[in-house]
């Protein structure tokens, strides 16, 4: 090699070795830049979005709500539930984070809006049942505050439609319902009863007394006692008024009975449980159920209420069942 090739060999090395550490130093500039862009970016996002106070827009509808929350670059995130009142449909029951708070520009906020009441207005509840009404009242408002309520005392007539049987409401059908409302009523207590004549127990057992009243629908009040003198246990032995008196079916007969004679394995007594006033003759049972499970009817009667008694004798162990519309209101042990 002459010197002109070793100088030009050399002289393009050193060219390269300077091309080499310009690009080294590029690149190294690159990075530091990114690295420097990387963390301001990180920095702001930090530093997050401007804090804003949240409005109250509870009582609102939901259009002026929506406005005033976006005046402060708000989200909503909306649910509805069941309100009290009918007017506060489409309006804001409750918010969350709630008004006052500071949050970042672009939080969702939680609106529950108000679907309004269950019921808008008043039914027409004439001629329907009372006790039904009641329960669907009760079924349609569910978990709901209930708006419609029974007024006390509920006033009863006399009247040939079934007992029971609504007659006058007020206020009256489709009035619209702002709030809590009292609903009066006026109600039948069925026909009036004509007087009946009162049956001759007197030297019955109790089986064939309990197919007397059974018979003649007239109220009873028994009394229990041990026989006397020539008296038959187990009989009853007196009655007030005397048989064939005509008395209203809800005035009570005034019966006394004697205790049966002690059998083995038999306990006797007199059931009695008080019981509200009925409006009208209610279907009161009373049942016998065996430690097996098994049901046996004593007695069942249209009673109007107050004390329901009946004397029994039954296998120890039994218990009394006592139904009001085929409800259990009662359950005593035998003897006890």
């Amino acid at each position: 090699m002459d010197i002109r090739e070793w100088f030009s060999a050399r002289h393009f090395e050193s060219i390269d070795a300077k091309h080499y550490r310009t690009a080294i130093i590029a690149l190294a500039g690159v990075i530091i830049l990114m690295t420097l862009i990387g963390i301001i970016a990180f920095s702001l996002t930090l530093k997050g979005e401007e804090q804003t106070l949240v409005p109250d827009v509870t009582g609102l509808e939901l259009t002026s709500a929506l406005l005033k929350m976006q005046e402060k670059d708000l989200y909503p995130r909306i649910s509805m539930r069941i309100s009290d009142t009918a007017e506060s449909r489409g309006t804001i029951l409750e918010q969350d984070p709630p008004a006052g708070a500071i949050v970042k520009a672009g939080r969702r906020i939680t609106l529950v809006i108000s679907r309004g009441s269950v019921l808008d207005k008043v039914g027409d509840y004439i001629g329907q049942n009372l006790d039904e009404v009641i329960i669907h009242l009760q079924t349609v408002f569910g978990s709901a505050r209930q708006l419609i309520l029974i007024k006390d005392p509920v006033v009863y007539v006399y009247d040939k439609s079934p007992a029971g049987t609504i007659m006058e409401q007020s206020p009256g059908a489709e009035t619209p319902i702002t709030g809590l409302m009292q609903l009066s009523l006026v109600v039948s207590r069925g026909p009036e009863k004509a007087k009946v004549k009162v049956p001759n127990m007197i030297g019955m057992t109790i089986e064939g007394v309990v197919e007397q009243l059974e018979k003649s629908g007239i109220a009873f009040k028994f009394s229990i006692r041990q026989a006397e003198g020539k008296e038959k246990p187990g009989t009853v032995v007196a009655q007030l008024p005397s048989a064939a008196t005509l008395e209203s079916p809800a005035n009570p007969v005034a019966i006394v009975y004697t205790v049966p004679v002690s059998q083995k394995g038999m306990v006797s007594g007199l059931f009695s449980q008080v019981l509200p006033v009925y409006p009208y003759p209610l279907k009161v049972s009373l049942l016998a159920e065996a430690p097996s499970g098994a049901k046996t009817p004593i007695i069942t009667v249209n009673h109007p209420g107050t004390l329901f008694t009946i004397p029994y004798t039954l296998p120890v162990d039994t218990v009394l069942v006592l139904q009001v519309l085929n409800r259990v209101v009662a359950r005593v042990e035998a003897g006890k």
